[in-house]
């Protein structure tokens, strides 16, 4: 299993003054969701920083991964990004099982 995780900075106000990023980041999610081999695709809000994104993203294998990097939502999304560009960004790929779920 391929796991993701990380932060994406935004800049200052733009989760709350940019719908169409919003939009964009709802659209991601709903697509990537439904791709071959996505087990788990979400963004999220810091909650003691609203302009940091929180990403998790769990693939069946390395293949379903490339399948997403190369669809046509991840392109539209990029073109959203390149037009709000984040200040920064941590995103770490980790090769591991299905872990043991904790009591």
């Amino acid at each position: 299993m391929i796991q993701i995780n990380g932060t994406i900075r935004l800049a200052p106000g733009t989760v709350a003054a940019k719908p169409d990023v919003v939009d964009a980041m709802k659209a991601m999610v709903a697509a990537s969701r439904a791709e071959d081999g996505c087990l788990t695709y979400t963004f999220a809000q810091d909650m003691s920083d609203p302009d940091v994104l929180v990403i998790y993203e769990r693939w069946r294998d390395r293949e379903a991964l490339a399948v997403h990097g190369a669809s046509a939502h991840m392109a539209s999304f990029r073109g959203v990004m390149a037009a709000n560009p984040p200040l920064g960004r941590d995103l770490r790929l980790y090769e591991t099982d299905d872990g043991t779920p904790l009591p």
